[in-house]
């Protein structure tokens, strides 16, 4: 999250209120977040566990899903064992198996130790993070792969999703290792990303968050990627582009979650200072999130859509940029306005007032959110009033407009005289404001 304003400042409250929204909508939701062993080993978990006591404070459960790659290969080394992989998925014989017992322990303790800090003066201050844990993972081996036993390698059979609420419902974080069990009593070997994807699915998620080293998923041109659809990152997987290591482990499992159901899956880095909260409740994020299909949502507004217009309005009224409306007068004209949302909120809008006499119609109060603009809403905006004014039959669009003159001719609209304007829209029209009057046909 970006640093706050100084208290005094305007920007501070208006900083405060911005992410009320988010605040309101993660309540009582779960979210799963894997993070590597790297991350520990690194000296970083610290400043991560002010973020995580935030979460927990704002009421949202939290299932920690941690990884022991380093420490595991760090232990191996100081027990002279050789490291060994087949077709990069570790091999775990008996020796290995109690190096990773150790390191995973370790790191665990760790982590609960610095989830437990209470300290006057800090960020932890007057925290009360209850960590549970626990044998919640069933576990098989992988087996034999190509004629290579992986023996004490595993994979996640079950996940005790009755045990996990219940550990949530009492307030209390659970942190999930590496690690799964069976009935007859083995332990395996297993995979963060396996853990934390079949956790999220289990759980019904309402977020999977990967912490990973890149900070999400780039285009060709090496442009950061802030959301795509499951096709999209689909599309990415399956092209010939080599992809990052975090990208390509993580990325298959993000589609996998949101394909099962998963409503959000993020791909974030761990070496921002706070990127998990700016991820989360910034508009733009700072990573890529992954969800089923697009988060857009064109439609009719509604009596319950007034707020979030004025929002979107008012800047623009105060500053000249728009005519003002009151609440009242909005109310009354709601029917002619259309809302573009993205994950429920609203963050465009734009209005249609037909001319039916003179085959004309006005688009009125296009507005995009700020953080929203430049990537295409204003035209999706457009392209539907334009459409709605040629089913009413009408000819021709006319808008009125005293700073967006470029954007119009652009699109196509032709400047014309004021006297050209429908006469009802002619005799309205504000000789102060001296807006520019922009045409274009619908024929």
């Amino acid at each position: 999250m970006p640093v706050a304003p100084a208290s005094s400042s305007p920007e501070f409250v208006a900083w405060f209120r911005s992410v009320a929204p988010y605040i309101n909508a993660f309540r009582g939701k779960t979210f799963v977040i894997a993070f590597g062993g790297e991350v520990v080993a690194d000296g970083k978990f610290l400043e991560l566990t002010h973020d995580f006591n935030l979460l927990a404070s704002l009421g949202i459960r939290l299932v920690l899903v941690h990884g022991a790659r380093p420490q595991i290969e760090q232990r191996l080394v100081q027990s002279n064992i050789e490291g060994s992989y087949h077709h990069g998925i570790r091999l775990t014989d008996a020796e290995t198996m109690q190096c990773v017992k150790e390191a995973v322990g370790r790191v665990r303790v760790e982590i609960e130790a610095l989830l437990s800090l209470g300290l006057a003066n800090s960020p932890m201050a007057n925290a009360d993070i209850r960590v549970a844990g626990g044998n919640f993972i069933t576990a098989q081996p992988i087996g034999v792969i190509n004629g290579v036993d992986l023996m004490h390698t595993g994979c996640v059979r079950k996940v005790d999703v009755a045990a996990l609420k219940d550990r949530m419902e009492f307030g209390e974080v659970v942190l999930l290792s590496p690690l799964g069990y069976s009935p007859t009593g083995e332990v395996f070997n297993l995979t963060l990303e396996d853990v934390a994807t079949a956790t999220a699915i289990a759980l019904d998620a309402d977020k999977l968050i990967f912490l990973t080293d890149t900070d999400g998923v780039h285009d060709k041109e090496g442009a950061l990627l802030k959301e795509l659809t499951i096709a999209e990152a689909g599309k990415i997987l399956s092209g010939r582009r080599k992809l990052p290591d975090d990208v390509g482990l993580f990325l298959p499992c993000a589609v996998r979650a949101c394909e099962a159901g998963v409503a959000r899956t993020h791909l974030v880095s761990r070496h921002a200072d706070g990127a998990l909260l700016q991820e989360l409740f910034s508009d733009e994020g700072i990573g890529t999130m992954v969800v089923e299909s697009t988060l857009n949502t064109l439609r009719d507004a509604t009596i319950k859509d007034v707020g979030g217009i004025l929002q979107l309005l008012q800047p623009l009224e105060a500053e000249g940029i728009l005519v003002r409306r009151s609440r009242e007068l909005l109310e009354r004209e709601i029917g002619r306005f259309v809302v573009l949302e993205h994950g429920h909120r609203i963050i465009g809008c734009a209005a249609l007032y037909p001319f039916a006499d003179e085959k004309a119609a006005e688009l009125a109060c296009l507005a995009i959110q700020p953080a929203y603009r430049n990537h295409g809403y204003g035209d999706i905006l457009l392209k539907h009033i334009a459409a709605r004014a040629q089913a009413l039959k009408l000819q021709k669009l006319f808008v009125l407009t005293t700073r967006t003159a470029h954007w119009f001719i652009e699109r196509g609209f032709k400047e014309v005289d004021v006297e050209q304007l429908p006469a009802q829209k002619k005799s309205l029209y504000n000789y102060q404001r001296r807006s520019k009057v922009f045409v274009r046909s619908l024929r």
